[in-house]
């Protein structure tokens, strides 16, 4: 039984190098002090609470074994990095975890010198290490690299290819594989973590690479029957062969919760000093909190909650999220044709999918954390007559721009593309803000991009994709409630490249793609207020683009604004070249884009972000008032 002090052991430490003189049962004590912690903070603030509970042991391990931060430990991910910040001198801040001008929800390069690289988006973190350690060498540094990677990220092939380019670089890198939910291993016990022990430990290594030495000059056939012998030993440990045969030296797998099996282990790979390998660790998702453990997913992400019964915050709204109504959408244009199917990137609540599967089991596909295969399987179904719907966050269909180009694009194969969270996401910050869909999917020839601008748009555009078979097409929404518009039982086919007047008026013009055509309303109200008769009209697509329509608003008014939820490069850029190429910019005509600023925001609440960007509604009548010469009256308004 371990003896507590006075004292939180956590309060005597700002750094990890001052724990690493405590015994096992104060680091035992220290890891119930970080859960506690966690769980108390994350339900003031919200965030990623079951991954982060699943590594407070190897958190606390790697810190312990390992000198950080000049040894480089990355999480992959970021999700399960909470602990790593609380040990790291961020305890205090914990917070203001993913608020305005706090801490960040993942790993951050600007936060703290223990995070050495900023990870958002999975599956990097091998990548990124092995090119630390090459780094280090090449700088006669010593020093460790280590990444933990969960098993949900070994889904991406950039996990492989990083793994083959390291085992035959012989590079000498570290990789825990976080084993929390794919089971590649059977569960693991006493006798499993002492041979973990055991191979890992520089004596056996010793022996095996001069036994292999000597088996290699012994005839062939006896060689490979060694090497069989070998290999069906080592299998009966786990998934150890995959990754031998990339060049890495397999331990595992070993309990992540018991640090009597974590701490031998890790000595062990930190005081060898050739080769990569990989230490496989078997881990709890949601670990010690019973609301965490009991729950489907594990308390992956939450709003506030209560510590004591995990019950979460929820704020009644009679609006439905755009994602629900996404999914509900597509649900009802499935009744209708069987051709329809759903593609996702093991994100099935996220995109809404989860709800589609439940009724069309062999019509959805959850591919794994591999949007690249998820764009070009989708392209393979679209060969063969299916109608392939891909639902992938803005920010993650980055990860696949050149599948849409070269498999989908090219080949005017007709794949659906719904992008969940386009715009500003709030607390996840700069790597998950869905600020450039627009502009790299608006450079790709025979793609044909919508925007929503509420809930029954949106259902109108999953109709118009499903009917539309000239090529790819892809339309976007925010993430969160819409404005609670009604809903038509059915989406109505939009006419492909044409918008809509939604108010007419004839001194400004306000052009708006997307979400944001209720702030443009409200700036219009306010500038008729002010004697500025203002015409609102929806673009509902940034190509084709409805020339009929930005020709009208150009040749009618003063003042041309146009207002997105995307970066430079997207629909106001597309306006402005249509606007130099036809000469409309010759005369009279002021024209004004408004979009997400060139830079990355970091994170904040979306209004706040949207407001900072002057895509509110204040924002719009301050750029009204300033293209014609009526700067006096901003103050006065706003």
């Amino acid at each position: 039984m371990s003896q507590k002090t006075n004292t939180p052991l956590l309060d005597k430490i700002s750094k990890p190098s001052e724990m690493r003189n405590f015994s096992l049962p104060q680091l035992s004590d220290l890891c119930s002090e970080v859960r506690n912690e966690m769980i108390d903070a994350v339900s003031v603030t919200g965030g990623h609470l079951g991954a982060g509970l699943g590594v407070v042991e190897l958190s606390v391990a790697l810190h312990y074994v390992f000198n950080t931060p000049d040894d480089r430990l990355i999480w992959d991910v970021g999700h399960q990095s909470y602990p790593h910040k609380i040990l790291t001198g961020r305890k205090d801040k914990m917070r203001s975890l993913r608020q305005k001008d706090g801490l960040s929800g993942f790993t951050n390069r600007k936060e703290s010198e223990y995070d050495p690289f900023g990870t958002g988006h999975s599956s990097t973190s091998i990548s990124a290490g092995l090119g630390m350690a090459v780094g280090s060498e090449l700088n006669n540094e010593i020093r460790n690299v280590v990444a933990v990677i969960g098993d949900g990220a070994m889904s991406a092939g950039m996990a492989y290819e990083a793994m083959n380019n390291a085992g035959a670089m012989d590079a000498r890198l570290i990789v825990i594989l976080n084993d929390n939910d794919m089971s590649i291993a059977q569960p693991t016990g006493a006798m499993s973590s002492y041979l973990a022990r055991l191979v890992s430990s520089p004596g056996y290594r010793s022996v095996r690479k001069g036994v292999k030495n000597i088996t290699e000059k012994l005839p062939h056939a006896i060689h490979k029957r060694a090497k069989q012998t070998e290999e069906f030993a080592r299998g009966l440990l786990g998934a150890g062969t995959l990754f031998e045969e990339m060049g890495f030296y397999y331990v595992g797998p070993i309990n992540g919760h018991n640090l009597d099996h974590l701490l031998p282990v890790l000595r062990n790979v930190r005081d060898a000093k050739n080769g990569p390998i990989l230490v496989h660790v078997v881990t709890k998702k949601g670990k010690g909190y019973e609301p965490a453990e009991n729950a489907l997913d594990k308390y992956h992400g939450v709003g506030k909650f209560n510590v004591v019964t995990g019950a979460q915050d929820k704020t009644p709204s009679n609006a439905p999220s755009y994602t629900s109504v996404f999914s509900s959408s597509l649900i009802a244009e499935a009744k209708k044709d069987d051709k329809i199917v759903g593609i996702h990137a093991a994100m099935p609540s996220g995109t809404g999918l989860d709800k589609f599967e439940e009724i069309y089991p062999k019509r959805c596909f959850d591919v794994g954390i591999a949007e690249q295969h998820a764009v070009t399987f989708a392209a393979g179904l679209a060969c063969e007559g299916l109608k392939p719907f891909v639902a992938i966050y803005s920010s993650f269909l980055q990860r696949s721009y050149d599948q849409i180009v070269h498999d989908v694009a090219i080949q005017k194969l007709p794949v659906r593309f719904a992008i969940d969270r386009a715009g500003f996401v709030g607390a996840d910050g700069p790597t998950h803000a869905g600020n450039y869909d627009s502009a790299f999917l608006g450079a790709v020839p025979n793609m044909a991009l919508m925007a929503a601008s509420n809930e029954a748009e949106l259902r109108h555009m999953v109709a118009t994709a499903a009917a539309y078979d000239e090529g790819p097409i892809a339309f976007r929404y925010p993430r969160g409630e819409g404005i609670g518009v009604e809903l038509p039982t059915i989406g109505k086919i939009l006419e492909i490249g044409k918008g809509h007047i939604v108010q007419e008026g004839s001194k400004i013009a306000i052009l708006s793609y997307g979400t944001q055509l209720e702030e443009c309303k409200k700036a219009a109200k306010i500038l008729a207020s002010l004697g500025l008769s203002t015409t609102v009209a929806d673009a509902r697509f940034m190509k084709p683009l409805d020339t009929d329509l930005i020709t009208q608003l150009a040749k009618n008014h003063e003042t041309l604004l146009s207002v997105e939820t995307a970066s430079i490069g997207g629909f106001g850029s597309h306006v402005a070249s249509f606007l130099a190429l036809s000469g409309l910019l010759d005369g009279n005509l002021k024209f004004r884009p408004l979009m997400i600023p060139d830079r990355f925001d970091e994170h904040a609440s979306v209004d706040d972000l949207y407001q900072a960007a002057g895509l509110d509604h204040k924002g719009i009548v301050a750029s009204a008032l300033k293209s014609i010469g009526q700067v006096n009256k901003i103050s006065q308004i706003l």
